[in-house]
């Protein structure tokens, strides 16, 4: 566990008159909305989508480069550490690059210019941040390691809003032309209560709040104009190298036999799956104007767990392909980055990236069943038929 980060106010999209510049040149923009595409991205969540911020935060916070802004984070595609949990894009960028976009650049940043993406979209998401307020988990004995909960998240969008609106009309149309990602969010919500000891059976508890906080984000969102939103669900945490090393040789686990994932597990994250399907079916029925796309996360994953092989991911979905050693090559007290850690040679290979995060190879995989294929509910490329079909170079940015 990182110790708790704390985020300056001065830091907030409020104080950061590039962000200001960032939205306005984004309203503008929404002039060219068509063909049911996307000229810009919202994005919050953790670490899945995070492209930055938690770097920046910590850095501030303590001065100190944390081990995700160290090789071999960012080697393959950005040749550099960049703040994002992976060894190069996650799937916000593979999002961007198919709407022909230029990489959606963090809110904390402060140096944001035109060439790093003026009007193309901002990203709120932390790493580490969870659905529920630091409030909930901390009466239940539970240290989370930021305080940028998806509520702190909303809120620093919506500071922004009264900066960059000069009415409630432009506001309208500069969220409802953007395309808003919604995570992943909530994982962390079981991961820090699971990694501080507590049972499934009492973790489970948390699934109802932690849905209620993603759909009361959603019906703001559709209060503030928001017109697409994509809520992804909880990927298959059974399968995770963190959780298969957190539980090696316990007898109370329950193993998947196709798979190798811990069925207790799988199960839960089905069950959030299920109680937000059934949320988002609800806002449907309310705001039919409005595009409530599921993103399954689940079972777009499920289908390396089950052949790895057959996509290419030859040696093996569960094994991590950097970490502290260990039959998944996960160590809680040896993280990737670490001088102790190993890195696999061929990371293309790999689904597991560092025991909790996945390579930029099972991100594009995903990506791809998601917004090219049948993964999403309604299916993406139905709303945005000029979908590229292939990825285009030139829309990284130095992040």
């Amino acid at each position: 566990m990182t110790n708790q980060i704390f985020i300056n106010p001065l830091l907030s999209p409020m104080a950061d008159t590039s962000t200001f510049y960032l939205i306005l040149t984004l309203l503008l923009t929404c002039n060219k909305y068509v063909s049911g595409c996307y000229p810009s991205i919202i994005s919050f969540g953790d670490s899945l989508a995070d492209t930055g911020n938690l770097k920046i935060l910590t850095q501030n916070s303590t001065g100190e480069a944390p081990h995700f802004m160290l090789p071999p984070y960012g080697d393959t595609y950005f040749h550099e550490p960049t703040g994002r949990f992976s060894n190069g894009r996650l799937i916000i960028d593979f999002i961007a690059e198919s709407l022909g976009l230029m990489l959606i650049p963090p809110s904390q940043g402060n140096n944001l210019t035109v060439e790093t993406g003026f009007g193309q979209g901002v990203n709120y998401a932390v790493a580490g941040a969870t659905a529920l307020d630091s409030s909930f988990h901390e009466a239940r004995g539970v240290v989370v390691k930021t305080n940028a909960s998806l509520g702190v998240q909303l809120g620093w969008f919506k500071e922004s809003l009264p900066l960059i609106c000069s009415t409630i009309s432009d506001c309208k149309q500069l969220i409802g032309c953007s395309l808003i990602l919604m995570g992943e969010i909530g994982g962390n919500d079981y991961n820090h209560a699971l990694e501080s000891g507590k049972s499934i059976a009492e973790v489970e508890t948390y699934v109802p709040f932690v849905i209620n906080a993603i759909i009361s984000a959603v019906n703001e969102l559709i209060e503030l104009g928001a017109r697409t939103l994509v809520i992804p669900g909880n990927l298959p945490i059974g399968c995770s190298a963190t959780y298969l090393t957190m539980f090696y040789g316990s007898n109370k686990m329950q193993y998947d036999n196709s798979t190798g994932c811990i069925t207790q597990l799988n199960k839960f994250a089905e069950y959030h799956n299920e109680l937000l399907n059934t949320e988002l079916n609800q806002i449907r029925e309310v705001n039919p104007e409005v595009n409530i796309i599921y993103a399954d996360y689940y079972n777009a994953a499920m289908q390396i767990f089950h052949y790895p092989n057959t996509y290419g991911f030859t040696n093996g979905a569960l094994k991590a392909c950097c970490g502290g050693g260990g039959p998944f090559n996960y160590n809680a007290s040896i993280s990737c980055g670490d001088p102790l850690s190993t890195t696999c040679a061929q990371p293309e290979t790999y689904l597991n990236w560092d025991g909790l995060h996945l390579t930029e190879a099972a991100y594009e995989f995903i990506f791809k069943s998601l917004f090219k294929g049948s993964y999403t509910t309604p299916q993406f490329k139905s709303l945005c038929p000029t979908l590229k079909l292939q990825f285009m170079g030139g829309f990284s940015t130095s992040i």
